[in-house]
């Protein structure tokens, strides 16, 4: 479970730095929402190591899956658009999918 935890966390730096770049290039704002955005970044990266996995590979693909629960979590807390039921129907399918590939070594066998 401490996994997830990871997982959330990374996703969550990883969307505000992205974010914080967004802001600066295609909103118009403030060079200065770089710093806050490499400081994010950096956060994600090393919150990222974190995940008990065996392969770097492995563990990146199951954070894809959490990632896009954050997105989703993003567009509705941070960009106040509601998201739609097949958004949530796509959540629930990543989630199963990023709980597969992490945890699936440890039920079979290579």
């Amino acid at each position: 479970m401490l996994n997830y935890l990871w997982f959330f966390l990374a996703a969550l730096f990883e969307i505000a730095g992205c974010y914080a770049f967004w802001m600066w290039l295609r909103q118009g704002k403030s060079a200065w929402w770089m710093v806050p955005a490499l400081l994010s970044l950096t956060l994600f990266a090393l919150l990222l190591t974190k995940v008990e996995a065996t392969y770097a590979g492995r563990a990146y693909a199951a954070y894809g899956g959490i990632y896009i629960v954050a997105s989703i979590a993003w567009l509705g807390l941070v960009e106040r658009v509601r998201p739609l039921s097949s958004d949530w129907l796509g959540v629930a399918l990543c989630v199963l999918g990023a709980s597969i590939i992490l945890f699936g070594p440890r039920f079979t066998s290579s």
